[in-house]
């Protein structure tokens, strides 16, 4: 895997700067809820999820991605449950906003696991974000582990040689960005290509829905303006894949 550290300037040329903007993003809402005084562990977050989510079940599909019907939504997911340094964290994008908003005074105590917590200090930012393709690069961290495959294309992962596995995951990596600009309404086939370049620890073994998955860490720089916080890949739900912008 490769663990080198890649400079935002490095690959410039292969892009088109603009000289009168840098930035071709549009602005999403973006509602964020911490609860600081409670401490957690990532893998708490889906505990976070399950009770959160069934709580406020007949709000809205979106805080449970499950219609009425009890199908799933097959859409990015719009609210999105975390642990960030230990901190339990809700994120809402656009439509997920807004139940995070009218919520928030709701929200007394987290029954996490049979465990009560305690709702004494929580905060709620909202705001309008920058989001979309730019033409420079930016440079971002996995603060929650990535995970990027799922059951059919681990197998093919595995039987690849180092270099075709980092041209997969780039592959990958590429398509996670792309839905989640389709599903902030800010993505056009006209738009810049986006260009991605990896550079992720080696992976470890985590647990999801009782599998055993592979969850890369590290970063990764590309030409595309993301919101902190925001997740990439599978079950980002979860918490799984949230990113920090670097610079």
């Amino acid at each position: 895997m490769d663990t080198r550290t890649i400079s935002p300037s490095s690959s410039a040329t292969t892009l088109t700067p603009n000289s009168n903007s840098t930035l071709l993003a549009d602005s999403v809402r973006l509602a964020t809820i911490t609860f600081p005084g409670i401490r957690l562990q990532p893998r708490d977050a889906h505990k976070l999820r399950g009770y959160l989510g069934g709580l406020f079940r007949d709000h809205s599909p979106l805080l449970h991605n499950h219609f009425d019907d009890g199908t799933y939504r097959q859409h990015y997911p719009l609210v999105q449950y975390k642990v960030l340094n230990e901190v339990a964290t809700l994120v809402g994008l656009n439509e997920g906003a807004a139940p995070l908003v009218q919520l928030f005074l709701h929200i007394r105590e987290l029954d996490l696991a049979g465990k009560r917590h305690p709702v004494l200090d929580k905060h709620i930012r909202h705001e309008s974000a920058a989001i979309g393709l730019g033409t420079e690069l930016y440079r971002y961290r996995f603060v929650t582990r990535w995970l990027p495959l799922n059951q059919g294309n681990h197998r093919d992962y595995q039987a690849l040689e180092p270099a075709a596995r980092r041209m997969q995951l780039t592959r990958i990596l590429t398509n996670n960005i792309l839905a989640l600009l389709k599903a902030a309404n800010v993505y056009a086939p006209q738009l810049p290509r986006l260009m991605v370049h990896l550079a992720l620890s080696e992976p470890v073994l985590t647990q999801f829905k009782n599998q055993p998955m592979l969850g890369f860490g590290g970063e990764f720089v590309a030409n595309v303006v993301l919101p902190d916080g925001l997740g990439l890949g599978k079950s980002v739900a979860r918490g799984f894949g949230s990113v920090q912008r670097l610079d």
